[in-house]
Parts: C-alpha cells; sequence; structure tokens
C-alpha cells in the first residue's frame, strides 16, 4: 500500500517546496481552503477532521501557520485557532489514524536575551501574540500526539510568496535608499532546505522505521547575520548596485508586535540525529537566487 502524505499549506512558503521533497515517500495531496478535493481550514476544527478522515494519511504535515506577527496583535482570536487550537485536533487525529504528525514551529517563542545559540532545551518566554500561538501549539502535540516530529525553524525565505527576499527586490525597484535593522540578529532559512530536510527525517523515522523520538528539533541554517545584513547579502548576490541601504536600530522602527533580538538556533541535535550538516545561510541564499535569476 503507498504511503499517503498530507501537506496542510501546500501552497505556503515551506508547503510548495515539501510536495516535490516528499514525493519520493508517497503520495502527496494538499490540503486547504482552496483544495478541490479534501478541503482544510485549520480556523475551521470541523473540516480538519472531516479533510484527514476522508483522505486518511499516513503522514501529516502541516505547514500553515499564521504568520502575520504585527497582524496578530488584533486578531488574537484568530491566531489562537490557527496556531494554537488547531495542533490539538491534528494531534489528535494523528492519533487516531496511527499517522505520523510533522509541524513548524518558530525562533520567535524566545525572549532574545541570549547570547548563544538556543538549544531546544532552552527557556521559551515569547514576546509577541505571533509567539505566544504558536509556543503553545507546540506544547499541545507534545502533550498530545504519540508520533511526531517538530521543526523549530527562523527567518523563512523562497523565491516566491511574500518574504524578506522578495521584498527587498520588489523595493530596490521603487526607492533609492532603505532603512533597514540591524540589532535583530538570526539565521535565513531557505524554504527548499527546510523541505529537503523534513524529508530526510521523515523518511528516516516513518519509512526506515528507525529509533528516531518524536520531539523537536531545531532547523535552520548555520551562521547568524542582521536583517541589514542578510539585505546587504541579497543586493550582493542579485547585482542590484542602485539602492543605498543605511542601517538603523530597532527603536527606529517600531512596530505593534516586540522582537526578540537574538534567536539564532543551535542544530547539534538535529545534525547529530539525522546525520546531516547544516549549510551557511549566504550558501543558501545563493542558490536560491540563482534559480530565481533562471
Amino acid at each position: 500500500m503507498m504511503t499517503k502524505v498530507a501537506i496542510i499549506g501546500g501552497n505556503g512558503q515551506v508547503g510548495w517546496d515539501l510536495q516535490r521533497s516528499l514525493a519520493v515517500i508517497g503520495e502527496v495531496v494538499s490540503l486547504n481552503r482552496t483544495s478541490k478535493y479534501f478541503q482544510l481550514d485549520l480556523s475551521q476544527p470541523d473540516t480538519i477532521v472531516s479533510g484527514l478522515q476522508e483522505f486518511k494519511p499516513h503522514i501529516i504535515v502541516n505547514a500553515s501557520a499564521y504568520t502575520a506577527v504585527d497582524k496578530a496583535e488584533e486578531e488574537q482570536v484568530l491566531a489562537k485557532k490557527i496556531n494554537e487550537d488547531a495542533p490539538i485536533v491534528l494531534a489528535e487525529q494523528a492519533n487516531k489514524l496511527n499517522a505520523l504528525l510533522v509541524h513548524y514551529s518558530t525562533d520567535y517563542v524566545f525572549n532574545g536575551l541570549s547570547c548563544l545559540p538556543y538549544t531546544e532545551n532552552d527557556l521559551t518566554e515569547p514576546l509577541n501574540i505571533y509567539g505566544k500561538t504558536k509556543l503553545a501549539g507546540d506544547q499541545a502535540i507534545e502533550s498530545i500526539a504519540n508520533n511526531y516530529l517538530i521543526f523549530r525553524t527562523s527567518w523563512v525565505y523562497t523565491n516566491r510568496a511574500n518574504n524578506f527576499l522578495l521584498t527587498m527586490l520588489k523595493l530596490a525597484e521603487q526607492r533609492n535608499d532603505l532603512s533597514i535593522i540591524d540589532d535583530q540578529i538570526g539565521s535565513p532559512t531557505w524554504s527548499r532546505l527546510i523541505a529537503d530536510v523534513t524529508a530526510k527525517a521523515v523518511f528516516s523515522k516513518f519509512v526506515l522505521n528507525n529509533d528516531i523520538k518524536s520531539g523537536l528539533y531545531n532547523l535552520s541554517s548555520s551562521g547568524e547575520t542582521s536583517w541589514f545584513g542578510f539585505a546587504k547579502k541579497i543586493f550582493q548576490y542579485t547585482g542590484v548596485n542602485n539602492v543605498k541601504i543605511v542601517a538603523i536600530p530597532t527603536r527606529d522602527y517600531p512596530t505593534p508586535a516586540a522582537r526578540p533580538k537574538y534567536t539564532v538556533l543551535s542544530n547539534d541535535k538535529i545534525e547529530k540525529t539525522f546525520k546531516l550538516y547544516m549549510p551557511d545561510w549566504q550558501e543558501s541564499l545563493k542558490l536560491c537566487i540563482a534559480e530565481l535569476n533562471s
């Protein structure tokens, strides 16, 4: 019997790449609000149950979330439904189907006061509603699901949809000067890397049935930079030289939601468990831009 993989949010940044990466494991179907079959809306619990029970996947991958960090401060109820309540239903349904549940977390569960890369065991203390609801979803899966993998990632970008990379390139066409925050530090992570590592981990745990315990793993590029440093490399690798960028502190760009200052993640656990090497963020960015240019 062919393995059935359900990707929730298959049209998103990570979900789009997951459809390619997970195709080697079995039949992949994207479940979302506009799917022709197996429609599923994370804000509507009944559709989660009906969509999964109809398709009956062996692997459930939740690549969808409420990610509008600032808007979440106003839309707290919706953010809670999608990021906190939906994972409860997903975990319950995964248990009923005896399925592996894969879920994605965020570096925004930390307060950013550390000066060393965060490990999976470090204390969490989100500063905003987005981070708080995502953390609650993680904790729900850890307490309910029998078989799961949670991947905590950071600063996700790709060559489609809405993200920092494409925003910078769009602004470069409209402006000659840009002010970019230089005191928030993290690891930009290509969605392709996330999808490929996910496929490797799922293959090891589910297909090969290796002795991989359920748990939470950091999954990000290695190395670190600021949003200003990220923007500099984007323009360098794309050959954009008509834009002057100025480094500014967070206080000069106030937002509704507070952001942690430092969210670099340690990849030691995932590298040792799955025998992986997480590439430097600059190498991944070069590959992503090369694909964008082609």
